[in-house]
């Protein structure tokens, strides 16, 4: 059995931003070799969320006006969290309703998708460098 990881590593100029990584982890897959297998993509960091949709910008639109109607950012004194001295409590639950981490299967050397999913990393406390784990397994 074969094994690659690979890092991805990201600094967004905004708090919130989501950003399709597919063509990164589809390079992952080739140069893992790996024909037959499992591709796990999991953001590294406790603020920030991989998940598989559609990629339109509606979409991404409605994610980010969704999220925030959930977990609005300000006022910031609402979150327990920040009384460690952060303002970011409500990333944590952001990142908690859009995943940590998505696994794709690998047939025949790609990743087998269905109609219009792609992989995306979603940032909500940006402004700073971040990673992504890309772990392949499979012969």
């Amino acid at each position: 059995m074969k094994s690659f990881r690979q890092e991805l590593w990201f600094d967004t100029p905004t708090r919130v931003h989501f950003e399709n990584i597919t063509p990164q982890v589809r390079d992952c897959v080739r140069r893992s070799g790996v024909t037959e297998g499992l591709c796990l993509v999991n953001a590294m960091h406790i603020t920030a969320s991989v998940f598989i949709n559609d990629n339109e910008s509606g979409l991404h639109q409605d994610y980010r006006q969704w999220l925030e109607e959930l977990a609005p950012h300000e006022p910031v004194s609402r979150y327990l969290h920040n009384r460690t001295g952060e303002d970011n409590g409500d990333a944590h639950l952001k990142r908690q309703i859009m995943g940590r981490e998505v696994v794709v299967a690998i047939t025949g050397g790609a990743l087998d998708f269905g109609p219009w999913e792609q992989i995306f990393y979603g940032e909500f406390d940006g402004r700073r460098r971040k990673r992504v784990l890309v772990k392949i397994i499979g012969d």
